[in-house]
């Protein structure tokens, strides 16, 4: 039996962030994933700048590394398209240089991002990593929980839990009692892409908002070597709803629209078209209990406008370990103690998910939409407005208020 004080269930961004975390204070702990690494993961593989701050609160040198990581693509802003098919590109920073300035963004595959993190696991002896091994037993007792695989050949004592192994985390769903709720969860496809015309020059990615897939949209993220992450994703009521099969209707988008059509005429599908999904943080959940918390995916955080789920993953693992250690320190382990992490995580990211549910709502107003696309192509104040949106809450809240849309129009 290993015994430890934290064991950190998944290795992916949430969990890697909770074991360098936990490292950084000194404090041992045990991270187990059901895969080997490299692994892949169906994804949209974009890092927003959360990523980056992220990792830099953890440990600079790791931040800096990533950045000098070859398998990504730097990426400087998005490209909006409205239900009309009006476009406008907003840098993630209103003045941007590609030549001097650092980007914010990244796109990287996930067999090599997860990987980059497991590596930087490796490089910490405080951190031990078990691969190819899935937790599937986990028994509550009183000093702790007692964990093992279906066999019985691997089993865990650990004081504390972090729980980080995805969105379709058994013990979110049978200990946590978090059930998926269609209303507040995705759906999403995506497939590799070679060839495909039109790219930005400077590698914004594109969210398409046409009007068959609203309120969801079509992304394409540019990637290294000449590919391209190709994807859509929907609100899961409206896929059951309108008994849609995502797979074939992001084939017929590509294949029929008249603008996609052209850009995909020579693109050419590396691989299958997967899917995977996604548990939007729509609504405020209790995410941790007696012994326990939950992080990224699991404990469903997921940007409900952007599909932001990386860097939130990341944000939640460093602060799940932050009272991980005061847990320790303190040996109170109690829920009601624990309830402090669910408080910190909703204090940080839960304006921004909040708002973003709401922007996610204004997007089903088609001319609402069409006619700010329009204005912001015209208007520089109203375009580097939008810009700041990506790094700067309080500025997401005046575009999450109708009555400034309002304003906007009534003032053009």
């Amino acid at each position: 039996m290993i015994s430890t004080e934290v064991c950190i269930i998944g290795a992916g961004p949430g969990g890697a962030a909770a074991a360098l975390q936990l490292a950084k204070a000194g404090i041992g702990s045990v991270i187990v994933d059901k895969a080997v690494f490299p692994r892949n993961k169906v994804c949209g593989d974009g890092l927003s700048g959360k990523v980056i701050t992220a990792l830099e609160r953890i440990d600079p040198s790791i931040a800096a590394r990533l950045r000098a990581f070859a398998r990504k693509t730097d990426s400087w802003g998005v490209t909006f398209v409205s239900p009309g098919r009006v476009s406008m590109d907003v840098p993630y920073r209103p003045q941007y240089d590609p030549s001097t300035n650092e980007p914010i963004g990244f796109v990287c595959k996930r067999i090599d991002f997860d990987n980059f993190l497991v590596e930087e696991i490796r490089r910490k002896p405080e951190i031990r990593l078990i691969e190819g091994t899935a937790i599937e037993k986990y028994e509550q007792q009183d000093d702790g929980y007692l964990l093992s695989d279906a066999e019985g050949k691997c089993t865990i004592k650990a004081q504390l839990l972090i729980v980080a192994n995805g969105a379709h985390s058994s013990f979110t769903r049978d200990v946590a009692g978090i059930r998926m709720e269609p209303a507040y969860y995705a759906a999403g496809v995506r497939g590799y892409y070679t060839n495909v015309k039109g790219l930005h020059p400077h590698n914004f990615i594109e969210l398409h908002f046409l009007p068959g897939l609203l309120p969801g949209y079509c992304w394409i993220f540019p990637l290294p070597n000449g590919e391209a992450n190709v994807g859509l994703d929907m609100i899961s009521s409206t896929v059951s709803n309108k008994k849609l099969n995502l797979k074939q209707l992001l084939k017929d988008t590509l294949q029929h629209d008249p603008i996609l059509k052209e850009r995909f005429s020579d693109a050419v599908l590396t691989g299958s078209i997967d899917g995977y999904g996604l548990p939007l943080g729509s609504k405020k959940r209790t995410i941790a209990g007696r012994r326990y918390m939950l992080v990224g995916d699991a404990a469903y955080l997921i940007d409900p406008f952007t599909g932001e789920g990386i860097g939130n993953a990341l944000y939640s693992g460093r602060i799940a370990a932050e009272h991980a250690a005061r847990a320790i320190r303190t040996g109170d382990f109690s829920e009601m103690s624990l309830q402090a992490y669910t408080d910190h995580i909703y204090r940080i990211l839960g304006p921004e998910l909040q708002l973003s549910h709401r922007l996610q709502k204004l997007v089903r107003h088609r001319w609402l939409f069409d006619r700010l696309m329009k204005m912001g192509s015209r208007n520089k104040q109203l375009k580097e407005l939008i810009s700041c949106m990506f790094y700067e809450v309080d500025l997401r809240k005046k575009l999450a208020n109708p009555l400034f849309y309002w304003r906007i129009l009534l003032n053009r």
